[in-house]
């Protein structure tokens, strides 16, 4: 969801962006993406939730330790996002766009877009389940990476898909590539 443009209650109050095109009377309640302050996604949830739309706050537990004692604690999944399920009604919308530390409806291009409920979904399964996941680096096929961890620790180059993940690491100078399988090995954008 990083690098995604909002849109917030002043772009719609100053008439710089019209409203989403699913914001319309009568269309079934769907999912979107919100993003909030730092810190404040459990705040949101809570705000939201009393004004009785369906929300959705993917938390991750951690054990945490201090010099002097140790504790779990429940943090965001996706820090700074939450998911809000609602009527696209313009007064549902303006309620959500005007709740405290919300900072606005996630859009890509201007398009505030609907998560699939599939996604979220997969998501509230994926999570009943401990310890089956990690999280992972947002990355698409021709994207610069660098590997972390292993005995490839460093190595950069291009993301290639094919039969297998593979990285191209290019000589410029010579104008020569070679590729590497990389399946197992954690990814970073560089």
């Amino acid at each position: 969801m990083s690098g995604s443009y909002g849109v917030t209650a002043m772009d719609f109050a100053r008439g710089t962006q019209s409203w989403p095109q699913a914001a319309v009377v009568g269309a079934l309640p769907q999912w979107f993406a919100v993003e909030t302050r730092h810190r404040f996604e459990k705040k949101v949830l809570a705000q939201l939730g009393h004004q009785g739309f369906n929300v959705f706050l993917p938390l991750l537990t951690e054990h945490h330790t201090w010099s002097d004692r140790q504790k779990v604690i429940t943090v965001p999944l996706f820090p700074g996002y939450a998911f809000v399920h609602i009527d696209q009604s313009r007064g549902s919308w303006q309620t959500v766009l005007r709740t405290a530390g919300l900072i606005r409806f996630v859009s890509f291009g201007g398009i505030v877009v609907a998560v699939p409920p599939k996604e979220i979904e997969d998501l509230q399964l994926l999570l009943q389940e401990k310890g089956l996941f990690s999280l992972h680096p947002f990355v698409h096929t021709g994207q610069r990476v660098r590997i972390r961890g292993g005995c490839l620790h460093g190595l950069e180059g291009i993301l290639v898909q094919h039969e297998k993940k593979k990285l191209v690491i290019s000589i410029q100078s010579i104008q020569r590539s070679l590729a590497i399988e990389i399946e197992g090995y954690e990814l970073e954008l560089v």
